[in-house]
């Protein structure tokens, strides 16, 4: 089980890997509208579930870890 003290630090790493992901699905999301093809859409679809996904992760962090509230 990884310390305690490396918990806040993987917390802000993948808060940072949520605001990415949302951030670059929004790009490619608006790259589509202005015509830029499907795979633009692809691209925002993919990194909206990624980002989803962390988000989901980060939620239930310590249920994963196993830690005490």
């Amino acid at each position: 089980m990884p310390t305690s003290s490396l918990i806040p630090f993987h917390r802000v790493l993948i808060g940072t890997g949520i605001v990415f992901c949302a951030g670059f699905a929004g790009w490619e999301l608006w790259r589509y509208r202005e015509g830029a093809g499907a795979g633009a859409l692809v691209l925002a679809v993919i990194f909206g579930l990624i980002a989803v996904g962390l988000a989901i992760y980060l939620w239930n962090l310590r249920k994963i870890l196993k830690l005490r509230d």
